[in-house]
């Protein structure tokens, strides 16, 4: 394979690895039910005028399948982090005792577990579209080079390439989607 072949296949490959990375972070926000100090990625809190993430500003432990423990560093924080966490949208409201904050991970009921399901497909149908545009930016490449003097064949089999590529990050992508689907209707 050329030089200019193996960088249109790497290039692919990186997007895809892209929307794989995206596809598992997306994945960890997604509370299947026991707790995981990931659900508050997302929870910003205002400290000292700038947006800081809730591990910035405390400590996070799970000390328990069903709860998260979250200990401010400085005590005047528990209220701005328990308002930001109440305004989040995460689904679940902390309690504090004056020196910490705990949320407890309710029990999924069977209709939110198939409301997850349907979520996380959608998050894996998201990737899957950007594996394939990956694969059609590659191939559109490769057919670009080839009126450029690329050699037919060598064109070919970079497109043969970037369909091997693509189906090792669809492989992925079912993996993927599969143990969460399964760890999200574990009861």
């Amino acid at each position: 394979m050329s030089e200019d072949a193996k960088l249109i296949i790497d290039i692919a490959a990186e997007k895809m690895q892209k929307a794989i990375d995206h596809l598992e972070e997306a994945l960890l926000s997604v509370r299947a039910g026991k707790a995981s100090v990931n659900v508050l990625n997302g929870v910003m809190v205002e400290y000292y005028g700038s947006q800081m993430s809730v591990s910035q500003v405390a400590s996070v432990t799970v000390p328990d399948a069903k709860t998260i423990l979250i200990q401010p560093w400085d005590k005047n924080m528990i209220g701005p982090v328990e308002k930001a966490i109440i305004n989040s949208n995460i689904g679940l409201t902390p309690s504090n005792n004056g020196e910490s904050i705990r949320l407890t991970i309710p029990a999924l009921t069977e209709e939110r577990r198939k409301q997850l399901v349907k979520q996380v497909r959608t998050d894996a149908e998201t990737a899957r579209v950007s594996l394939r545009n990956a694969r059609r930016d590659a191939v559109e490449a490769f057919k670009k080079a080839q009126k450029e003097g690329m050699p037919e064949d060598m064109a070919k089999d970079g497109e043969a390439a970037a369909q091997k590529t693509i189906d090792k990050f669809t492989k992925k992508l079912d993996e993927l989607l599969a143990a969460k689907e399964k760890d999200i209707m574990t009861v």
